[in-house]
């Protein structure tokens, strides 16, 4: 265990990789930490909890965020971006676009879900879409590691984003295509009858002993991705291939 990480509320995962469950929301954000680069996966859900974690994450690795990937467009993974001066945005292709046209609504469903009119409206207006839309797969050298930005959706939302970071053990940053701390949920923007597809992407692209890491809740084994495939295949009609 790295004392210094779990003292700060974070969880480390491998020697390159880690995570933090965010109050409120309990939305995940990651961390990969290259020898050059700094990766973060989902800035959280207002520019107060960006800096929490761009401070954080200075602390921990010495160094500023260079890169964020978005796993998806939901205001709490998205709209903490702004306090992250300078780094490299990355998203699903399309997803730029969504945030740049759908600035009212995500800031309605910011407030519909509890967060401050002031910070709802600030994050939106200063959010920071992706500069760089990633069609299939990207990859990023971040200096002794190469990470793995993968176009898994749709599914969860039409622009799902899966990030997978080599080493020790696998770790696949998964977004809210998993959910371990409650039932998936599958909003007017999901994509039900791909879903269960969208997972058997996560699944080979880590393996049976990667570790899988959710939008919300604890980290999982593929079994459980498994077992939610099942049950979304079952709740949304989708026959098996």
């Amino acid at each position: 265990m790295d004392v210094r990480w779990e003292e700060s509320g974070w969880e480390r995962l491998t020697g390159r990789a880690g995570r933090r469950r965010l109050p409120v929301w309990d939305c995940t954000v990651g961390l990969v930490v290259g020898e050059d680069s700094v990766l973060l996966i989902d800035p959280g859900s207002c520019l107060r909890e960006g800096s929490e974690v761009r401070a954080e994450a200075e602390r921990l690795t010495g160094r500023s965020v260079t890169h964020i990937a978005f796993t998806h467009g939901h205001f709490d993974h998205v709209l903490g971006a702004a306090a992250f001066a300078g780094a490299e945005v990355f998203g699903a292709v399309g997803l730029a676009a969504l945030l740049s046209t759908g600035r009212e609504e995500l800031r309605g469903d910011a407030v519909r879900h509890g967060l401050a009119e002031a910070e709802a409206a600030q994050a939106v207006d200063l959010l920071v879409p992706p500069r760089h839309s990633v069609s299939g797969e990207w990859t990023l050298e971040l200096g002794g590691v190469q990470v793995l930005l993968a176009n898994v959706g749709p599914g969860h939302t039409g622009h799902d984003l899966a990030v997978f970071v080599p080493g020790e053990r696998e770790v696949v940053f998964c977004g809210d295509l998993v959910e371990e701390s409650g039932e998936p949920m599958a909003g007017p923007d999901a994509t039900p009858g791909q879903w269960p597809a969208a997972l058997d992407r996560l699944l080979s692209l880590g393996g049976e002993d990667a570790l899988y890491v959710p939008g919300h809740g604890a980290v999982v084994g593929a079994d459980f991705v498994r077992a939610q495939r099942a049950t979304l295949a079952a709740r949304f009609g989708v026959s098996e291939a």
